[in-house]
């Protein structure tokens, strides 16, 4: 929510921060992009320090970081004062987004981790449309004030996040690469609606932590097995940081951050206007995010990435040709409005969320916070890089062209998806790493999952027999 309210709220405060700041449109750009940059140290951070505090507690410093930035940039005076806020922020986004899908990941059940994994895609969408409702509040505001406060109300879910903590526990494989079993079996029980599955899952977790531990999961020999990875890693890692990458190069921060940009070219004028028709954008955005939650587990997470990528390349492709051929009038807005909404909603349908998914979900024990940590920092470089480039893009080729390329872009994704993600749904974390090892694709996915299927009906077997 923090970061989603973040990238909200500034689409509409730097309208206010450039008339009271008087600042140029590089430093917009720079302002807008530094986050998604320096989230990278965050993020590249985060794994060696969620495997030496735990999940739980770097979730924690994630939150402590972001909102010492947030208070600096609502008190800025100036906009060094305004970048250093963002760099902090920035390092604390990079926590953030690497652990949260990490944590969820590892102390859900299998049949429900695509639907929890899903929930931080839920809370950003709702933190973009806080923002985006509370630049629409307090624009009456007097200019030098309104941006302020629009900035600091993103301090308070760091308040609600503090109790939460206070409650969660632990993930459990954490847990046992620490050795502490008994901790681990009792976190287990509390999260898992069968009993009698728990220990058998204790000792999946156990097998699996017991294939590193020649290395101790030291760091060093963790970015060994990344940077020269075998075959398996190799193709988890192109499937998991692949899919970051393409969920930002796709344009989708662009289209949230400039969206008063966007209705501006399509012919709104107003900036009351500019901010309600963002709210809309918000709102969308939000509601077909339920609706990924709703399917991920049902109809799995390559059927939704297939909706989502071709949906999102005829809603780019129709943003372009709005923008580039009709005039600015009533038809024109309107149908860009179409576009940017259908864009954001099929996003949220399914790249959006099932990116997190696929990416803490796909990786060993081992690896998986380290190369979570790399997939991160794929999708904020990503971010960052599209965002800090939009506006001087738009200069050169115009905003039509620009979301031309997006959509050309999104059609690779169609084909990335369609030769590198295999389907996940059901399976425990153990058994998606064999699904990398016999390859990853259509034909030997079924085959594993025909295996898991003899191996499950085996089982029931013995227990009606020993019955």
């Amino acid at each position: 929510m923090l970061l989603g309210y973040d990238v909200g709220v500034m689409s509409g405060a730097i309208i206010f921060i450039q008339e009271d700041l008087k600042i140029t449109e590089v430093q917009e750009e720079v302002l807008m992009g530094i986050l998604s940059i320096i989230s990278l140290f965050g993020s590249l951070a985060g794994g060696k320090t969620s495997d030496a505090i735990g999940r739980k507690w770097t979730i924690a410093f994630a939150a402590i970081v972001f909102q010492a930035g947030a208070a600096i940039m609502a008190l800025a005076p100036s906009f060094s004062f305004l970048i250093l806020g963002r760099l902090l922020s920035g390092v604390g986004v990079g926590f953030g987004v690497m652990i949260a899908p990490v944590y969820i990941a590892e102390i859900s059940p299998p049949a429900s981790r695509g639907s929890l994994t899903s929930f931080p895609e839920i809370s950003i969408n709702f933190g973009i449309l806080l923002g985006y409702i509370s630049n629409y509040v307090f624009s009456g505001l007097p200019v030098h004030i309104s941006w302020r406060v629009m900035l600091g109300v993103g301090i308070i879910p760091s308040v609600l996040l503090g109790f939460t903590l206070l409650r969660i526990p632990e993930s459990p494989r954490w847990l046992v690469m620490q050795n502490r079993l008994e901790e681990a079996r009792i976190v287990l029980l509390k999260t898992n609606e069968m009993g009698m599955d728990v220990e058998q899952r204790l000792m999946d977790i156990q097998k699996a932590a017991a294939i590193g531990s020649a290395n101790k999961y030291e760091s060093k020999g963790v970015w060994h097995d990344i940077l020269s990875p075998t075959p398996t890693v190799k193709r988890m890692l192109i499937a998991g940081c692949g899919i970051q990458c393409f969920q930002q190069i796709t344009g989708i921060d662009a289209t949230v951050y400039y969206s008063p940009t966007i209705f501006k070219e399509a012919g709104i004028q107003s900036n009351s206007k500019l901010l309600a028709a963002t709210v809309a954008v918000g709102f969308t955005k939000t509601m077909f995010i339920l609706v990924a939650i709703f399917l991920i587990d049902r109809v799995g997470r390559k059927p939704l990435l297939y909706l989502s990528t071709v949906g999102m390349t005829a809603c780019l492709f129709c943003l372009s040709m709005t923008l580039g051929v009709l005039d600015h009038g009533e038809f024109g807005i309107v149908l860009a409005m179409l576009a940017v909404c259908g864009n954001v909603a099929f996003f949220s349908v399914g790249i959006g969320p099932v990116c997190w998914v696929l990416s803490s979900e796909i990786f060993p024990l081992r690896l998986r916070a380290q190369a979570s940590a790399l997939g991160a920092v794929g999708s904020r470089v990503s971010s960052g890089l599209i965002t800090m480039s939009f506006l001087s893009v738009s200069h050169t080729i115009t905003v039509a062209g620009t979301f031309f390329v997006f959509s050309l872009i999104s059609l690779v994704s169609v084909v990335f998806v369609h030769k590198c993600i295999p389907e996940t749904k059901g399976k425990s974390l153990e058994q998606i790493e064999m699904v990398f090892q016999k390859g990853g694709g259509e034909q030997k996915v079924g085959m594993v999952e025909m295996g898991d299927m003899e191996r499950l009906v085996q089982e029931q077997d013995l227990t009606l027999t020993h019955t």
